[in-house]
């Protein structure tokens, strides 16, 4: 790879938003990764879609919660969250219990577009192929 191309990196999230620091770490490194012009996307797989779901409230666990700030991940230029279609079903959620998490197209009038995108276990694994790197959270 020639200096000057951008790398494709693939954040993969694997655990519940809290009891553990691997969420917040993700989306810490992801914000860094973003101003540095990588190419950046997430995905969420086995437990990790839980940092997605809607109304968190980490009042009885006296932590502060993040999952507001997904919503402006767009800001930053990062408009791929794949979600493993596998992992959301395994859980008992579907879509509708996730954020609606959206960004601006810059490229369409800045339409507003969903950020959120449903895959298969399949389409994720092939997905991950594509990229320079992979860190998982």
């Amino acid at each position: 790879m020639s200096e000057g191309t951008i790398k494709k990196f693939l954040y993969l999230n694997r655990k519940a938003p809290y009891g553990t620091i691997y969420a917040l770490e993700s989306l810490e490194v992801v914000l860094i990764g973003a101003a540095f012009d990588q190419d950046v996307s997430l995905a969420f797989v086995d437990d990790g879609v839980f940092q997605l779901t809607k109304n968190q409230n980490t009042k009885g666990i006296e932590m502060k919660g993040f999952s507001l700030v997904y919503n402006a991940l767009g800001d930053y230029g990062i408009t791929k969250l794949y979600v493993e279609k596998e992992s959301l079903e395994e859980r008992g959620l579907t879509l509708d219990d996730l954020q609606d998490v959206v960004y601006e197209d810059e490229n369409d009038d800045y339409a507003e577009k969903k950020s959120i995108l449903l895959v298969s276990r399949a389409e994720m694994g092939q997905m991950m192929e594509t990229q320079n790197v992979v860190l998982s959270f």
